[in-house]
């Protein structure tokens, strides 16, 4: 099954729009768990089993296991999400950007190591910083388009004078990534919430790739105005909520508060598309 077939499906058997982020932080872990870059693993686990159920994907963040030399963990987390929620796939937020044999080795280790369905990069290096993932049949790549810092704006909405239009430079990402950049439709776009006039903007220059939309939750971004801007029947968008899901209790009903934060995020986000 590829990435997208592999979403919409998860989309409909979940119902759900909501991609839960795993960013596990030690020092925020419930208080029989703080502090141990050990328990990893097992924060997530129950994360991921308390909402297998919930979402369209999930999202781990491969900083917040390296800096803690948790590689090994996230393995093992990878493969716990294959085995107990093979329904939902999984995004390895890793925003790589490079080319030639570097990016192949970046590729391997996003699908073969960690066996990720598909993985977040910067296409800022151009398109062949961005093909030897497409080489990976089934996989999916999100590319960065308008994302959801303020900084964003520094590159993201500056205006190319040179091309037809003075488009700026996240819409010209968001047309690459519609027309010639997208060969065997294995690609998608990173769009935050935090920006909901210029998720409709992408949406209307690339209305059949899926959407990543981070942003809700701590970032403050627009549930409402996220699904209104960004969803469309034929089109899937992937709202990813992370630190709002992952830390909801401090305490040993981590994983309990989780669940409920999780149902009340992904039924707000099926409420506004009616």
């Amino acid at each position: 099954m590829i990435f997208l077939d592999k979403l919409r499906a998860a989309e409909r058997q979940n119902g759900s729009l909501l991609c839960v982020g795993l960013d596990p932080e030690p020092a925020k872990f419930p208080i029989h768990l703080k502090g141990d870059a050990g328990k990893i693993y097992d924060f997530c686990a129950r994360i991921v089993d308390a909402t297998a159920d919930l979402a369209i994907a999930f999202k781990p963040q491969i900083a917040y296991f390296s800096a803690h030399r948790a590689e090994a963990q996230l393995e093992q987390l990878m493969e716990h999400m294959r085995r107990n929620a093979p329904q939902v796939p999984v995004i390895l937020d890793a925003k790589r950007g490079d080319i030639g044999s570097t990016a192949e080795q970046y590729a391997r280790e996003a699908f073969e190591r960690y066996g990720a369905d598909a993985v977040t990069l910067s296409p800022f290096m151009g398109f062949d910083s961005v093909e030897p993932y497409l080489r990976h049949h089934g996989k999916g790549a999100f590319l960065l388009c308008r994302t959801s810092n303020p900084g964003g704006a520094d590159l993201q909405g500056q205006r190319l004078a040179g091309l037809e239009g003075e488009p700026f430079l996240y819409e010209h990402v968001a047309r690459l990534v519609q027309g010639p950049w997208n060969l065997n439709g294995q690609l998608g776009l990173v769009v935050g919430a935090t920006y909901p006039a210029e998720i409709e903007r992408v949406r209307a220059l690339a209305p059949t790739v899926p959407l990543l939309i981070p942003g809700i939750g701590a970032q403050g971004g627009d549930a409402v105005a996220t699904v209104r801007a960004g969803w469309r029947a034929d089109a899937p968008i992937v709202v990813s909520s992370s630190r709002a899901i992952c830390y909801a209790s401090a305490g040993p009903d981590f994983a309990e508060a989780a669940r409920r934060e999780a149902i009340r995020t992904r039924d707000s986000l099926e409420k506004a598309k009616l």
